[in-house]
């Protein structure tokens, strides 16, 4: 739960490509699955989910064999050689939108990232278990305990990114009393932990907020 532009999204696609790949740093102290995993990572709508999540995660579309095959270009965090291209779907109905692909585990297997949005509703959210599941902005509450269900028999992993843009509704005010009885973990961070911010950046960007929107 932090400011803009600290790196909440970055921060999260970064934790999606080391449970996709198995690739974890020696100093990683979170959960680590030493097998292929199945993850979900939505956004609010589908253009956001391609824009910012695809794009970190996988870089830009591009089209190759004179324009007939469309693919990714692996400028995002998941290495290039690490992607399945030819297991790449794209969603129906949006544009360069991608459904599912497979990413190569480090224990020799292939993982399956999905990505979704959450104005495909409930709904998109239901069928089998998931490993973990990443949500970019703070969800509706029944995709939030939709996707509760899809980690349970997995004991796996639910991570939300995310601005408090509506303040302290009865899901964030859920979390943080649930991190005080130690059930969850909720992680602050503000523009004075962001190093890549210089003191010109802050500035700016207090002046094109809204007032009410700098706490």
């Amino acid at each position: 739960m932090a400011g803009n532009r600290v790196g909440k999204t970055i921060a999260g696609t970064y934790e999606d490509t080391l449970h996709a790949t198995g690739l974890y740093p020696h100093w990683w102290v979170g959960r680590r699955f030493d097998h292929p995993t199945k993850g979900w990572i939505a956004g609010k709508t589908n253009e956001t989910t391609r824009d910012i999540l695809q794009v970190e995660l996988f870089g830009n579309v591009i089209f190759k064999e004179g324009g007939k095959k469309k693919t990714v270009d692996g400028t995002g965090i998941i290495p290039m050689h690490l992607i399945d291209e030819k297991s790449i779907r794209w969603k129906s109905g949006v544009a360069d939108l991608i459904d599912t692909v497979r990413v190569k585990h480090a224990s020799g297997g292939w993982s399956y990232i999905g990505l979704k949005s959450y104005q495909q509703g409930r709904g998109s959210f239901e069928g089998t278990a998931m490993h973990y599941i990443h949500l970019d902005e703070e969800p509706p509450e029944e995709v939030y305990t939709e996707c509760l269900t899809r980690t349970a028999t997995t004991r796996g992993l639910i991570y939300i990114t995310f601005t408090p843009l509506m303040g302290v509704t009865p899901m964030v005010k859920g979390f943080i009393e649930k991190a005080d009885e130690g059930i969850t973990s909720v992680t602050r961070a503000t523009w004075n932990d962001a190093p890549h911010l210089t003191e010109d950046d802050k500035a700016n960007y207090l002046s094109l907020f809204p007032k009410h929107e700098h706490k």
